[in-house]
């Protein structure tokens, strides 16, 4: 059976359901519980956010120097930021997750990102995935890298909630996906009993399309018994709204629930910041700050053995350009959460805005390779091996790690 054909197969089960969304082929388990109770979810916000004005350097005379209209105030001033520790301030449209710095569960590390100089969205974004920056050859990411290596546990292990399979969790592991919104729990004929007996009797045996179907309707099932209870219980039987809090809630509840997700991951559009930026990142940053703080009230005990990182694929020029925006950078602030988080600190070796200081005269110059961010994440937290990290990330050369871990 071609890979084209599987795919068909698999499709009849796109609202939620198990595929594999890699190039290498279906990979089978057994289904079993983990013994793991950590878990760790991404966050991409694609597009390139502007780290500068998100975690703002408001000691740095350079910054407002070279950021005359889109620079953000000092603490205390109208519409400043929130202070973090005295050199960096907090944009305020972040306000939502303040107190989870406050209680020393949320942290940054500033000058971070991937070594690669590209300034193309495209290829920034799939190094990032694959986790081989200027390899353009890959084609697993690291997080289905890192389900390879973990120890097997439920047919949903791993999802993500997106409507369009993304490169970090392709490979040979397969991969739980679910559409965002409203949309996730949409009925399919599948889901009529007629048409859902036929199939299973169609599909009851060994073959490897057999096995995809079993295991894809076995995910749905699992899924949707855990987001129509949530859906009960937090919004009385309406519908849950488009929007990125409700999303993460989601995702929180299968992480709490039967479905006992391990990795998680969602993608966040719009962040390409070349004009009115401040209004940009007040529209975005506003829900993803209330997005954060839901999925830390949602996970409940669960946080303390969660990590949350959020990512993005590179920062924005220093200096300003001619329409209040920015244009693509280099160096960004990585953020982590977590009850495990030794919170209330910005990590990395910050490197200054003066333009000797600035990569190619005009970026943030980065300091800590994103792979180092996120091996403490791997090692310490979901306890991987140093030569399973090295499957997870490999041909790197591990440098000094920032140690936000408890």
């Amino acid at each position: 059976m071609k890979r084209r054909k599987l795919l068909q197969y698999a499709g009849l089960l796109t609202a939620a359901s198990l595929i594999p969304i890699g190039m290498n082929g279906w990979a089978f388990r057994s289904v079993a519980q983990t013994n793991n109770p950590k878990r760790l979810i991404v966050i991409f916000l694609r597009g390139g956010v502007d780290g500068l004005n998100v975690v703002v350097p408001h000691q740095e005379a350079d910054y407002y120097e070279a950021r005359p209209s889109i620079a953000l105030p000092k603490p205390g001033e109208k519409d400043g930021v929130l202070d973090l520790d005295g050199q960096f301030g907090l944009n305020p449209a972040l306000k939502d997750i303040m107190p989870l710095w406050k209680q020393g569960s949320l942290a940054f590390v500033h000058a971070c990102g991937s070594p690669d100089f590209t300034r193309s969205h495209f290829d920034a974004q799939d190094y990032m995935e694959t986790g081989t920056p200027g390899v353009k050859k890959t084609q697993d990411g690291w997080m289905n890298r890192l389900l390879a290596v973990l120890p097997q546990g439920e047919i949903t292990q791993a999802i993500n909630l997106g409507d369009t399979p993304p490169r970090i969790l392709m490979g040979k592991m397969p991969v739980t996906q679910l559409a965002t919104g409203k949309k996730g729990t949409v009925p399919l004929p599948l889901d009529q009993p007629q048409i859902n007996e036929a199939f299973d009797r169609l599909y009851s045996g060994n073959d490897p399309v057999s096995l995809a179907y079993q295991e894809g309707d076995q995910a749905r099932q699992i899924l949707l018994a855990d987001l129509t209870s949530e859906m009960k219980e937090a919004n009385k039987g309406d519908p849950l709204p488009d929007n990125f809090a409700s999303d993460a809630r989601r995702l929180a509840k299968l992480m709490v629930g039967d479905a006992r997700t391990q990795l998680g991951f969602i993608g966040l559009g719009g962040w390409d910041s070349h004009v009115n930026e401040n209004a940009l990142l007040t529209r975005l940053l506003l829900p993803l700050g209330e997005g954060l703080a839901a999925l830390a009230q949602e996970l409940g005990p669960l946080y303390s053995d969660t990590v949350i990182m959020v990512i993005s694929e590179f920062g924005r020029t220093v200096g300003e350009n001619g329409n209040n925006g920015t244009d693509h950078g280099h160096g960004n602030v990585m953020w982590v959460l977590g009850g495990g988080i030794r919170g209330t600190q910005v990590y990395g070796a910050w490197p200054g805005l003066a333009e000797s200081q600035l990569y190619e005269s005009r970026d943030l110059a980065i300091t800590t390779d994103f792979r180092d961010a996120i091996a403490p994440v791997l090692t310490q937290h979901l306890q991987i091996s140093p030569a399973q990290l090295s499957q997870v990330f490999p041909g790197y050369t591990f440098q000094t790690s920032p140690n936000f871990l408890g």
